[in-house]
């Protein structure tokens, strides 16, 4: 049965083939968005928090989980992306488990912390939709869920600002990149939308600035249980 094009199940097969060129791309700091703002910006986030125990949901080959862990903190990295996990456990810094956000959603994941964190890891839209509904109990009580994602303003190009599917690209990476994922597209007004539907409430939303377009490089959205 082959994938649909625009889906979440697209998503992870794209992963699966760039886990690779991902890692170096990561580990190179080849990444000019997230060298000079979006890492430390999300580090600098959760540390605010003072957690004591962190879940990083989609953590890839685990950088942050080593930037975490260098401040004491205990991370738990999930990725659905088996080679991904392997680069993690072999730099270490953190328990790292494939573990699909599917997995989540069901309830597999028997653990509560104190911090959420997922960065730049909500690309679909079932599987958003569905960690939103379930992120509350994976939360000790006064928890913190910290989500960094595109900015839907800077990264609505020139289609229109609403709701739905668009093609990935890989522009600006390596040539080692292939099969792009494709992406959901959420408006700032909806990416709100899912915090208070699902009985979060917004404490901050912050909007780091590229240093050199003066433009956000991304959104920061930190949350905790309604009350």
């Amino acid at each position: 049965m082959s994938i649909d094009p625009l889906s979440d199940a697209r998503i992870i097969d794209s992963w699966g083939v760039n886990a690779g060129p991902w890692t170096t791309a990561v580990r190179g700091q080849q990444i000019e968005s997230r060298r000079l703002v979006t890492d430390r910006a999300i580090v600098g986030a959760t540390l605010e928090r003072s957690p004591r125990s962190v879940l990083d949901i989609g953590c890839g080959e685990g950088w942050l989980a080593r930037a975490l862990a260098g401040a004491g903190i205990g991370v738990i990295g999930i990725d659905a992306i088996p080679a991904l996990i392997e680069q993690a456990r072999q730099a270490g810094g953190g328990d790292f488990r494939v573990a699909s956000y599917e997995d989540v959603i069901a309830g597999r994941l028997a653990l509560s912390v104190d911090a959420v964190v997922c960065n730049f890891a909500l690309l679909g839209k079932e599987s958003v939709e569905g960690l939103f509904g379930v992120v509350r109990s994976l939360l000790n009580p006064h928890g913190t869920f910290l989500v960094q994602t595109l900015h839907p303003v800077a990264a609505c190009g020139d289609l229109p600002y609403r709701d739905g599917w668009r093609q990935g690209s890989w522009a600006g990476f390596s040539d080692g990149f292939s099969d792009p994922a494709p992406w959901y597209f959420r408006t700032l007004e909806s990416w709100i939308g899912l915090f208070a539907d699902h009985g979060l409430r917004l404490l901050e939303r912050r909007e780091p600035l590229h240093p050199r377009t003066r433009t956000p490089a991304s959104v920061i959205f930190m949350a905790q249980v309604a009350d």
